[in-house]
């Protein structure tokens, strides 16, 4: 009996040692941590490229009928489109050999996992765990392009921007910061992208909207603002449900790692707030809906759930969760009062993603000192200002470019008609369109 105890001790001394150790000298990776974090970006990644069907949804559902397939098909493909061009040119610019620059090499992308096969696991995560996780963020940012310019413009021009904003703007603008450039070496904080992907997409769509125009009948005279309803509310409202489910992806993945104690207690931290800011977000927007308006407004309820969820991306990590509700509800407030604003500029915005994302990301960005001691406001006030002027310019460059040469805006009869017939001459309800009709 003695002698079994000994062996025990003497098993337990050795399976501490290196325990100990850890004060005096950081641990090696081992083959189980970097198994659970390249798992960790494979399944967060899985999340996020699922919101891209909550997108499709959610617009599908704003979106008139006559333009459904339309939006189904531009969604789909952005998402494919933005696969592809980080593989070719988007990640090695925004993430080899920054160095404190403003971008990276240009070439394609391979994976290197030699080291890891070899058995050093120093890398922490395999190399294409990561390149997937990254790839679905940029087509996160061209996403919310899409709604902003629906039901107005032409197909092939928009993906075309889309080629550029994935493979050259959005690449550009994160080697900035995530990248290990010059934003990241002043201390700029976006742990998950409010500004790097939500406000990207915002200013993206903000340049296009204007130059592309209003809608026909959205704007009519003395300030008049005639509400375009949509095809489908149960539609836009599974998306939302597809779109915060996977924002647990998008903001829990962002931890990148799984590895350790410290990143599943982080992680836990992230997804409990940042489920508690999409809360706040759209518990505040109703609020705020039935105090102005005296009615609750279901798509301005839905946006206040996304507007929680932009808001807390930046910095889900560090705020205690009655910061994370307060977080969110201040977003939540900020859509009610900024959808009215546009339309007063008479910018049509068909599914409100200026508000949700433009205007709440650029407030979750900023909103980061307050609960990361630090962090600082006036960094992160340069990361929002020089990243929205980066992207605006750019973008307006690209839109105007194709404006005067190809066109980017179907004409009035194809407007009428809706994208859908015009463009892909089929529609996405034909028993309840003019499909039905010609078959009577």
């Amino acid at each position: 009996m003695r002698k079994t105890l000994s062996i025990i001790a003497a098993a337990l001394l050795v399976l501490a040692l290196p325990t100990l150790g850890l004060a005096e000298e950081e641990a090696p990776v081992t083959d189980i941590a970097f198994i659970l974090n390249s798992f960790s970006f494979l399944v967060s990644g899985a999340l996020v490229m699922w919101m891209a069907a909550g997108f499709a949804m959610l617009e599908a559902g704003m979106v008139r009928s006559k333009n459904v397939a339309t939006i189904c098909l531009k969604n789909i493909s952005l998402y494919s489109i933005a696969g592809i061009l980080y593989y070719l040119i988007g990640y090695n610019l925004m993430y080899s050999g920054v160095d404190g620059g403003f971008l990276g090499s240009f070439g394609l992308w391979a994976p290197d996992d030699a080291a890891a096969l070899a058995g050093d696991y120093s890398a922490g995560y395999a190399s294409g765990s990561d390149w997937f996780f990254q790839m679905v963020f940029v087509a996160t940012a061209a996403s919310v392009v899409s709604g902003t310019v629906a039901e107005r413009i032409k197909l092939w021009p928009f993906l075309l921007f889309c080629v550029v904003l994935t493979g050259i703007i959005y690449p550009i603008q994160g080697a900035w910061s995530w990248g290990g450039g010059w934003l990241d070496e002043m201390g700029f904080s976006d742990y998950a992208g409010s500004t790097i992907v939500h406000s990207v997409g915002g200013w993206a769509a903000l340049t296009g909207a204007i130059i592309l125009g209003a809608r026909k009948g959205k704007y009519g005279a003395g300030g008049r603002v005639n509400p375009i309803p949509g095809s489908s509310m149960p539609l836009a409202t599974l998306g939302t449900f597809v779109l915060w489910l996977g924002w647990f992806g998008f903001n829990g993945g962002s931890v990148l790692a799984l590895g350790s104690v410290e990143a599943v207690v982080e992680m836990s931290v992230v997804y409990l707030n940042t489920n508690l800011a999409a809360a706040g977000g759209i518990v505040a927007a109703m609020i705020a809906l039935q105090i102005i308006y005296k009615k609750v407004d279901l798509s301005m309820a839905l946006n206040g759930a996304l507007a929680g969820l932009v808001s807390i991306t930046a910095g889900p990590a560090t705020p205690s969760p009655g910061a994370a509700v307060l977080i969110g509800a201040v977003g939540g407030v900020l859509v009610v009062l900024a959808v009215p604003l546009f339309d007063k500029l008479r910018i049509d915005d068909v599914v409100g993603a200026l508000s949700v994302h433009l205007v709440c990301g650029i407030w979750g960005t900023l909103a980061v000192p307050f609960t990361d001691g630090e962090a600082s406001f006036l960094t992160q006030l340069i990361g929002v200002i020089s990243v929205g002027a980066f992207v605006s310019v750019l973008s307006a460059g690209v839109w105007l470019a194709m404006k005067y040469t190809i066109g980017i805006r179907v004409s009035p009869e194809e407007e009428h008609s809706g994208s859908d017939t015009a463009e892909l001459g089929l529609e996405a309800y034909p028993e309840f369109g003019q499909g039905s009709q010609k078959l009577r």
